[in-house]
């Protein structure tokens, strides 16, 4: 299939026409209406040096949050309170952190300046939103997504101690499921996320659920 170069005008082919990898179009930009319309068509951007690629895979890495594990480890940290939690205290802390950790087997990040900045304005207009861990006063752990709807599509987490972000994203994922989230994006398979009740979905599945979860998708 060809790939599809996006122009000024704001919008993305259809996702059934994405390459078997994912990959759908390149180019285009990170303003905010480009990137509320790519979120609710269930595509997301990575940049691959000074290109902005755009993916929406097939399948789906997802988790319900009714079908979140929680560990041994975690359950014991939650009852001894060992770290402090909050929500959207230190989104500009957070992705920066999600930018400059260094991650094993990753030679960089994909959150570029550009990425931060857009972000952090997402965040400004309520669509971006964070979670932190704090212990002894010092942010330790966190992750940032964006809300739309009912459903959150998961971005980037960090943790600087043993289980910070782990304990972030469950507790996360409980506020979550109160706030009647239905659906939690984790884009792409990872043996870490699978631990916490992840699992694969149909494409066209995703994209059911997408519309049925948000109802001003288009």
């Amino acid at each position: 299939m060809p790939l599809f170069v996006i122009d000024e005008e704001l919008k993305f082919p259809p996702v059934h026409l994405a390459e078997p990898d994912g990959l759908l179009a390149i180019g285009g930009d990170l303003s905010i209406e480009r990137l509320l319309i790519a979120y609710k068509n269930g595509i997301f951007p990575w940049y691959e040096g000074e290109h902005i690629l755009w993916w929406c895979p097939d399948p789906r890495f997802v988790l319900f949050p009714k079908e979140l594990k929680i560990n041994k480890t975690i359950n014991n940290l939650l009852d001894k309170k060992e770290f402090e939690f909050t929500i959207n205290n230190a989104f500009k802390e957070v992705i920066h952190h999600c930018k400059e950790i260094k991650r094993s087997g990753q030679d960089g990040t994909w959150i570029t300046d550009e990425v931060e900045k857009a972000y952090c304005k997402l965040y400004e207009l309520g669509y971006a939103h964070s979670a932190e861990v704090w212990k002894n006063g010092k942010l330790v752990g966190g992750l940032y997504g964006i809300k739309i709807g009912n459903v959150f599509f998961g971005e980037s987490m960090f943790s600087k101690v043993s289980h910070a972000s782990r304990y972030a994203f469950t507790k996360y994922v409980q506020f979550l499921q109160d706030e009647g989230v239905q659906m939690i994006d984790c884009q792409v398979y990872t043996a870490y996320l699978e631990s916490f009740g992840a699992k694969m979905i149909l494409r066209s599945e995703f994209s059911r659920l997408l519309t049925k979860l948000i109802p001003d998708k288009n």
